[in-house]
């Protein structure tokens, strides 16, 4: 009998903790654009290879300059194969995204860096000399995403990780929050986040 209630209070006391977290992943409501709605962000220093993790709506956003082998690898058939939705079918992203790189342009990626699982935030294995594609991973129960943010067939994750409105104001600069080639995509219309 003792054992339930503290298993019981333990529960709660999870759930309590997780409420405020989960609910500031909760951004999707408001489909107004505020302040801080459209972000500039510069990423003239961003080496081929890198990502850099940028805030927006509260939520992280990864930005990656992609190498010849990542965007080699996103066209792979063996991995298309182990994808749960390798062409972008299920809207998670703005139109100008639906393509096999999920982005305005292939050397670029924007992703929002919260799992479709539960809300973690994924980590970025850099390319190396082992794996030169690169990949996410979810440390809390194992969702894999390629570097478009597709997830894989086998993941817990039910759907790839979403991309924001993306405009690329120069080769140097990207602004997030808006879509030059989707002006009426709102994030609010996506399947998850």
């Amino acid at each position: 009998m003792l054992s339930t209630v503290i298993v019981g209070a333990g529960c709660a006391g999870a759930c309590a903790l997780a409420y405020p977290f989960l609910d500031s992943l909760n951004g999707t409501k408001n489909t107004e654009l505020g302040e801080d709605d459209l972000i500039d962000v510069d990423i003239s220093t961003l080496r081929p290879g890198q990502q850099l993790v940028v805030t927006w709506r509260g939520w992280p956003v990864f930005i990656q300059r992609r190498t010849p082998e990542m965007l080699a690898s996103l066209r792979m058939v063996d991995i298309t194969q182990r994808l749960r939705d390798p062409d972008s079918k299920i809207l998670q992203q703005p139109r100008d995204a639906v393509n096999w790189h999920r982005s305005v342009v292939p050397e670029i990626g924007v992703l929002i860096g919260i799992c479709t699982h539960l809300g973690c935030v994924p980590s970025y294995a850099t390319p190396s000399p082992n794996d030169r594609s690169g990949k996410y991973s979810c440390p809390c129960h194992g969702s894999q995403f390629d570097v478009a943010g597709r997830v894989f067939k086998d993941a817990p994750a039910p759907y790839n990780l979403p991309v924001p409105p993306v405009t690329m104001l120069s080769a140097t600069h990207v602004r997030i929050g808006q879509s030059k080639g989707d002006p009426d995509f709102s994030i609010a219309s996506i399947q998850q986040i």
